[in-house]
């Protein structure tokens, strides 16, 4: 996850020209999408991957339907909270050497107690959210990157974070001084009316 990179999470539901955006996209540098689509079946989920043309395979990670990623050589997994408690993931998880699997969590606590050992975990939401309505931010910036600070310094493993929640333009820079091994980002892509200009601009605000 180094250097600072900006991932993106897919809507819930298909947004319109969505695996078309994505490709372009990936043609200006994004390297991870995750795809997020709650309330579908398999055989939706697995349509959308069979849109996207398998050389961009390696940048989808999967939210749901998780075998999926083994059938068509997905980048990896995230585990929503339901599925890391889930009898079957340990299971799961032995079959997905050389994948990443992810997280997201809603507290430093959670960040730093977890016992799994994940490639990355989301930290949400770093400030207001724009795709979710009254999802305020819990955070205060500095102290964030206090705790991350200090968890560089510990024996322990810790994983690396990723800012999620309300990321645009403004404030993407700050999120990178902080500390955050990257930014994911949904409503600041999605909700814009060039969503591929969107995520060149926020690529732009890396320094």
């Amino acid at each position: 996850m180094s250097p600072f990179i900006v991932l993106v999470v897919t809507p819930p539901e298909q947004a319109e020209k969505e695996q078309a955006l994505l490709l372009a996209m990936f043609e200006e540098g994004l390297v991870t999408a995750h795809i997020r689509k709650p309330t579908w079946t398999t055989e939706q989920l697995e349509r959308y991957v069979q849109l996207i043309p398998e050389a961009y395979h390696k940048h989808l990670v999967l939210h749901s339907h998780h075998a999926l990623a083994l059938r068509y050589q997905l980048k990896g997994i995230h585990l929503t909270e339901r599925s890391r408690l889930a009898p079957e993931t340990p299971a799961l998880l032995r079959k997905l050497p050389g994948r990443t699997v992810s997280t997201s969590f809603h507290s430093l606590a959670e960040v730093a107690h977890h016992r799994r050992r994940y490639h990355y975990v989301f930290l949400s939401p770093i400030f207001d959210s724009t795709s979710k309505a009254n999802y305020r931010s819990g955070f205060q910036l500095r102290e964030v990157q206090r705790a991350m600070a200090g968890w560089q310094h510990r024996d322990a493993y810790v994983p690396q974070v990723v800012a999620l929640g309300g990321i645009a333009p403004d404030n993407i820079g700050q999120v990178q001084k902080a500390g955050f091994a990257g930014a994911a980002v949904l409503g600041g892509i999605w909700q814009q009316p060039d969503p591929v200009a969107a995520f060149r601009h926020l690529q732009a605000e890396i320094s």
